[in-house]
């Protein structure tokens, strides 16, 4: 849009706004103060981290650069809550978060309504198009991100507690789906990467073609039943199974099963969002790294498929729980699709440098907030990564069987 903005577009950002920070408030409400304070780990972050940093991404790259006469509600926040942004400023560190007991929770919730408030006050009153715009665009879809981080880094913390607590005892994961086994795809050129209207990452443009060969793709997800014939079949004591780093990680960090899985009188238990709960069977795996898929796809004599395999496969609307249950390794490494240009400044940082050392996940899991996902959606992570809810579906070449 060209100008001035139109009312009736203004409107609908003020509510999509509104409704993207309540949503963040609502995974928050089940925690005490305590629980907001946590940090399990360096590449967790306390929940009140979470939402002191999606509020200070809006008052750095949209209130103080757009909003007239707009001071900040505290500038000793902007070092607190940078998290990766060299061209903002300094960072506290990030392995450190846990230490900030001030500002409080209610301090915390008191900067966010203030951000809401100066926010609310430029969506109604600038009427210049320009770029804010698609500035709020953009933290809308990065608070989201870390929407997801709220409950996959809560429940990482609640796991180091004897007492097994649940995030929200009332919590059920998605049900199991089924339908037929494989699914199978000619050789063809595919378009990959987004290349139309409505928002996207920039890591998922341009578009371009790639050329797939025959392939065959499972139409479920591996399954715990299925995670449990591999351990039994000794999976994680079978050193030609694994990658190189894969069996180094799996010595170092004693892996015998997924992530949060406990073995209590010969059964398997599992700490979920509903507390500890018996493994089930028919669910889809989940908390798994990229070096247990890989080690169980060459037990079961598959591969992990590539990213391109995947998008083309979710494009033609045949493939169950894309979306909603797991986020899905590939065996593809997060690198710039061809003409990748990273934006200039802070912004820029977003995605682009970190494009090295790590893998592409496909599709969104359980935890992902409604209409963040989509068939382009390029997430990624370190290959010994498990904390996220992660898990597997199967590919294989086009004379494979079942």
């Amino acid at each position: 849009m060209e100008g001035r903005v139109g009312e009736t577009w203004r409107v609908e950002l003020g509510k999509r706004f509104q409704a993207v920070r309540r949503e963040t408030e609502r995974r928050t409400a089940p925690l005490s103060a305590e629980d907001q304070l946590l940090q399990s780990m360096a590449d967790a972050s306390p929940a009140k981290w979470h939402r002191a940093h999606t509020s200070w991404f809006f008052e750095e790259f949209v209130l103080v650069p757009h909003l007239k006469n707009y001071q900040r509600v505290d500038p000793r926040l902007s070092s607190l809550f940078n998290s990766y942004y060299v061209n903002a400023g300094p960072r506290h560190e990030r392995p450190k978060r846990g230490m900030l007991s001030r500002p409080s929770v209610d301090e915390v919730t008191a900067y966010r309504a203030a951000i809401d408030k100066a926010v609310n006050v430029l969506i109604a009153e600038n009427h210049d198009n320009g770029v804010w715009p698609a500035l709020i665009e953009l933290g809308l879809h990065h608070e989201q991100q870390h929407q997801e981080l709220i409950l996959t880094d809560i429940l990482h913390a609640l796991a180091q507690n004897p007492l097994k607590p649940a995030y929200d005892a009332s919590w059920r994961p998605p049900p199991a789906r089924s339908g037929e086994d494989w699914i199978s795809f000619p050789e063809t050129i595919a378009v990959i990467g987004h290349g139309g209207a409505g928002f996207a990452y920039d890591n998922e443009t341009p578009a371009h073609r790639v050329l797939l060969a025959p392939f065959r793709l499972r139409n479920t997800l591996v399954t715990n039943g299925e995670w449990l014939a591999f351990m039994k079949d000794g999976g994680y004591r079978t050193q030609t199974l694994w990658l190189s780093d894969g069996w180094a990680t799996r010595e170092q960090e004693g892996w015998q099963a997924p992530g949060y899985w406990q073995e209590t009188d010969g059964e398997w238990f599992s700490l979920t969002l509903g507390g500890f709960q018996r493994v089930d069977p028919t669910s889809p795996v989940c908390h798994i790294s990229y070096y247990e898929a890989d080690a169980f796809a060459r037990w079961a004599g598959k591969f992990i498929p590539t990213e391109f395999e995947w998008e083309h496969a979710a494009q033609s609307g045949r493939l169950n729980d894309a979306f909603g249950v797991v986020w899905q390794w590939t065996r593809s490494a997060y690198a710039p699709y061809p003409g990748f240009r990273a934006a200039a400044g802070a912004i820029g940082e977003y995605n682009g440098k970190f494009m090295i050392n790590q893998m592409v996940l496909r599709g969104s899991s359980l935890a992902t907030p409604e209409g963040h996902s989509r068939t382009s959606y390029r997430n990624f992570f370190y290959p010994a990564s498990r904390w996220q809810f992660t898990g597997l579906r199967l590919s294989d070449d086009a004379g494979g069987r079942a």
